[in-house]
Parts: C-alpha cells; sequence; structure tokens
C-alpha cells in the first residue's frame, strides 16, 4: 500500500523534487512531448501542494456549510464577513503580498548562494519586524474598532450589523500576528523547497474553524466562528515548526534597515504594496459596499460562491504556482542563454499542467453549479432561493477562473524574475477595468455586476502580462500552448455536454434533497470525469496522463 504524502520526510522530499525539476528544466522538450518524464519533480510538488489544497477546500467547504447551516444568510453572516474584510485585507497589504513577490524569490537566492547563516540572519529580522508592527497594528484595531467597521460599512448598513461586526473584529484582531508570522515561516520552507507543512497549513485552519464554531456555537453564537478563526491561525503557525528543525530562529531586528536582504525585499515590495494598498483599502471596500446595497445577504451569497470557486484555483493554479515559484526563482539569477530557456521550460511546463486541468474544472462546476451548491450548502436555515442565488453568482465568477489560473503562473514569472512592476502598473489597469464595469452594470444586474467586473478584470490582466512577458522572455519557445488550450477545450466542451444532459434528466428524476443533488453529482461529475480522461488521453494530453500516473504512485 502506498505510503500517504504526509509521510515522506521534508528532507527526502526536497532532493527529490529539487533533482527532478532541475532535470526538467535542463532537458530539451520534444516536439510532440510537451511534459515527458523529467517533470516529474514539478508535478511532484504540485501534488503535495494540490493535496494539501484539497483538503483545506473540503474543510473550507464544510466550515462554509456549517456556518450558512447554523447562521442562513442573514445579519449574522453579514457582520462576521464585515469583521473578517478588515484582517485578511492589512494581512495581504502588509505581509501576504510579501510571500511569493518579494519573501520567496530572496529568500531562495539566499538558500541556492548564501551560507545558511545568512539566510537564517535574515528571517530573525523578518520576525522581528513582523512581532514588533504586528503588535502596534493589532492594539489600534482593538481600541479603534468601531470606527474601522464603519469605514467599510455602507450607510445602509443595519445598526445592528456594525455593532455585531465591532464586536468579531476585536475577537479577530489578533489572529492577524499570528496570520503574519505563518507567512514568514511558509516563505522560507517554500524558499528550502519543503512543500509539506505548509501545504497542510490551511487544512489545520479550516479544521480549527470547523471545530471551534460547532463546538461553541449554542453558547457563543456567531461569536464561536470568529474565535475559531482566530485558534486557527495560531494552530497554523505552530504546525510550520516540524518543517524548521534544523533553523537557527531567535527574533531580532539588529541591523534591520542595513540589511541587503531586507532591501531588497522591500524594494520589490513597494509595487506590490501600492497595488496591494488599492486593493484592500480602495477596491474591497468598494465592493463591499455596492453588495452591501443591493440587499441583505448579497455578502453572504459572494463569499458562498468566492469558497467555491476558490477550490479548482487552489488545487490548480495556486499548487502550481507556489511549485514552480522557488524554482523559476534559481532559475532567473542564473546567466546565459540556456538560463532561459530553463525557465521557459519550467514556466510553459507550468502554463500546460495548468490549462489541462483548470478548464475542466471550470466547465464542470459550470455545468452542475446548481447541484453542487445544493448539496453543500442547502441545510438548514440555506433554502432553494438561496441555492439559485448563490449558483448564479458561481457561474459568473467562473467566467474568468481559466484566466485567473493561467494569470498567477504569468505572474509568478515576473516575480520570480524579481520585476514586481510590471504586475502591479497592470493590476492598475485592470482594476481600473473592474470598477467601472462593476458601476456601469450595478443598476441592471445587482450584485451579480461585481462577478461579470471581477471576470472582465482577470481577462484584462491575462492578456497584458502574457503579452508582456512573451516580450520580456523572447517568446515561450516551442511550449505548443495554444493547441494545448484547444484540446483542452473540446474535451471540456464534450465532457460538459454529457454532465449537463446526466444532470437535466436526474434533476428532473431526483427530489431537490441532499440525497438528490449528491447523485446528480455523483453520476454526472463522475461520467463527465470519464469523458474528459479519455479524450485526454485520445488527444494526446500527456499532462493529464502523467498527473494520473503520478496520483496512482501516490495512492490517490
Amino acid at each position: 500500500m502506498p505510503l500517504p504524502v504526509w509521510a515522506f520526510e521534508d528532507a527526502v522530499l526536497e532532493e527529490n523534487i529539487d533533482a527532478a525539476m532541475t532535470d526538467a528544466a535542463a532537458a530539451p522538450l520534444r516536439d510532440n512531448v510537451p511534459l515527458d518524464t523529467p517533470s516529474a519533480g514539478m508535478v511532484r510538488a504540485t501534488t503535495v501542494i494540490a493535496l494539501g489544497n484539497i483538503t483545506s477546500r473540503v474543510l473550507g467547504l464544510v466550515r462554509e456549510t456549517i456556518i450558512s447551516a447554523l447562521f442562513g444568510a442573514g445579519a449574522a453572516v453579514d457582520a462576521l464577513n464585515l469583521a473578517l474584510v478588515v484582517p485578511r485585507g492589512l494581512y495581504d497589504l502588509l505581509i501576504g503580498g510579501h510571500v511569493n513577490s518579494a519573501l520567496v524569490p530572496v529568500l531562495s537566492e539566499y538558500a541556492q548562494h548564501k551560507d545558511r547563516e545568512e539566510l537564517w540572519r535574515l528571517v530573525n529580522i523578518l520576525l522581528g519586524l513582523v512581532v514588533i508592527s504586528l503588535s502596534v497594528l493589532v492594539l489600534a484595531l482593538e481600541l479603534l474598532a468601531p470606527v474601522v467597521i464603519r469605514v467599510v460599512a455602507s450607510d445602509k448598513t443595519a445598526p445592528d450589523v456594525i455593532d455585531e461586526a465591532t464586536r468579531l473584529l476585536r475577537v479577530t484582531a489578533p489572529a492577524l500576528m499570528a496570520l503574519s508570522l505563518f507567512a514568514v515561516l511558509s516563505g522560507v520552507l517554500f524558499a528550502l523547497r519543503r512543500f509539506t507543512w505548509p501545504a497542510f497549513a490551511s487544512t489545520v485552519f479550516n479544521g480549527t474553524i470547523v471545530v471551534t464554531t460547532v463546538a461553541l456555537a449554542d453558547r457563543l453564537d456567531i461569536t464561536a466562528a470568529a474565535v475559531g478563526w482566530l485558534v486557527g491561525a495560531v494552530v497554523q503557525m505552530l504546525l510550520q515548526a516540524p518543517g524548521l528543525r534544523d533553523a537557527r530562529l531567535r527574533i531580532s531586528v539588529r541591523g534591520a534597515l542595513s540589511h541587503p536582504g531586507v532591501r531588497r525585499i522591500g524594494v520589490l515590495y513597494i509595487p506590490v504594496l501600492a497595488t496591494l494598498a488599492l486593493d484592500v483599502l480602495i477596491n474591497r471596500p468598494f465592493s463591499y459596499n455596492l453588495a452591501t446595497r443591493t440587499g441583505e445577504g448579497s455578502l453572504a451569497y459572494m463569499n458562498w460562491a468566492t469558497t467555491l470557486i476558490q477550490f479548482p484555483q487552489g488545487l490548480v493554479a495556486i499548487a502550481i504556482s507556489s511549485a514552480i515559484l522557488p524554482t523559476l526563482s534559481r532559475q532567473a539569477v542564473a546567466t546565459g542563454t540556456e538560463a532561459k530557456q530553463h525557465f521557459r521550460n519550467t514556466l510553459g511546463q507550468g502554463l500546460r499542467l495548468a490549462i489541462v486541468l483548470i478548464i475542466p474544472a471550470a466547465v464542470g462546476l459550470f455545468v452542475l453549479a446548481g447541484p453542487v451548491v445544493g448539496l453543500i450548502f442547502q441545510h438548514g436555515k440555506f433554502l432553494a432561493g438561496d441555492t439559485a442565488t448563490t449558483a448564479l453568482a458561481l457561474r459568473l465568477y467562473l467566467l474568468g477562473l481559466p484566466f485567473a489560473a493561467v494569470d498567477l503562473l504569468l505572474v509568478y514569472a515576473f516575480y520570480a524574475q524579481q520585476d514586481t512592476l510590471t504586475p502591479a502598473l497592470i493590476g492598475l489597469v485592470s482594476l481600473g477595468a473592474y470598477m467601472v464595469v462593476a458601476i456601469v452594470l450595478l443598476p441592471w444586474y445587482s450584485f451579480f455586476a461585481l462577478m461579470v467586473a471581477d471576470s472582465v478584470k482577470h481577462l484584462i490582466h491575462t492578456g497584458i502580462s502574457a503579452r508582456l512577458l512573451w516580450h520580456k522572455l523572447d517568446g515561450y519557445g516551442r511550449q505548443h500552448l495554444l493547441r494545448t488550450v484547444a484540446r483542452a477545450s473540446f474535451a471540456a466542451a464534450i465532457m460538459g455536454g454529457v454532465a449537463w444532459g446526466i444532470a437535466l434528466v436526474l434533476e428532473h428524476l431526483l427530489p431537490g434533497s441532499l440525497i438528490g443533488f449528491a447523485l446528480t453529482v455523483g453520476a454526472a461529475g463522475g461520467a463527465g470525469l470519464v469523458i474528459y480522461s479519455f479524450l485526454a488521453s485520445y488527444l494526446g494530453l500527456e499532462e493529464w496522463s502523467f498527473v494520473r500516473g503520478l496520483l496512482r504512485r501516490f495512492g490517490v
């Protein structure tokens, strides 16, 4: 019986992935074999992260199912979402954007070319800066919680929602410290190519929220979910300790301003900070403000649809991007014509893998949106009308999912080259397009205008990023990307038609209950998966066959 992925020692996994990905990058691509055996390291690393994402997303769905069943789409959930907007936004602004845009590229360079003592010295300084800055910020949030919530909410938000959100913010604010420390530690592990512990951190985070919410809901009501969020953040931070068993961690800020690594991270992060500031301080409040103007429950519908779309996004785009970023970062600092070709090969392998996986995921979820939402959420106070509304929001989000998945890899390619300015400028353009589309469509389409605007944003960002990166890399080489898109799209279209027909028949024969939804999703989804697998193999999509083979090796 094959060992589960979490039974592998990080050191062994790191060594195997490192060697295999180096061989894959150095091997030239053959005309008729887009993804060959040398890519085992990249797909193995992707599989580790993807498995972590699978368990995390499943527990995330369980979390949202429990919250929807216990509290419905009403004021309590709106208050919770408002309270979480602030710590989430500040985390993304101050720390989250560092990890992939600046921390991993710079730390990967230190891990490869510097003495490990220098790496640990840089990490200790980063930890010290986080502790000092976040202590001040958390204290400010505790004292100014009423003011902060009123800034985020619209003037039409009910007073009881404002009061509840203020109280919940004071519960969730301390989680910022744990989330930020986790970000730094996970960035170190990714730079060292130790993927297992950070890959499964979100699983622990969501699992903690589920357990805490269920255990405390009777006594604390919606506050139980906020407490779970805080405890989950602490637990996922502590989970990184086994992966850092050889680290020499000691919080310090001595020499922080003069340290070249800190300076480099700061320079790289300035453009990202500007873009994130616009997103956190303008775009998110803008989006939530528009949503709250369209009636009670809009924020909840948006949140549930976002939760569902994050499942394929995390499983495919984030997993692949996180797996190849350390390798791209190391290849980017190498010199010579071969180094650029290795970079293109690694990026091309990631793009093709993402295309082959994300297109059928988007089509399948689009076709089965109604039964999927019903299966996961239609319990307790979540009614059939809520299912229909959430399914429509999900379908509109899904229009932009393939572009979002490809775009993430393109952005990471810029980050690996320690270029954060170009993605930031592209982000400004796409953000402006998002806001214009949302405002124009809101009077006709209510809060659904925000989903359409989000898809337009991803389309614009992907198009500009692909064009600029093509010039920067002197083309993408012989990657056969358009051929891969055409074949995957054809196979996914046939798959979607079959799944839609089966679902249509079953929805008329089966009741709109948990069993009915489960049978519809299982039968239609299973048939669609078989159809796509057959067509992908028949059309010569080696990426699909290779993933299937690797999953069998892992016992999945």
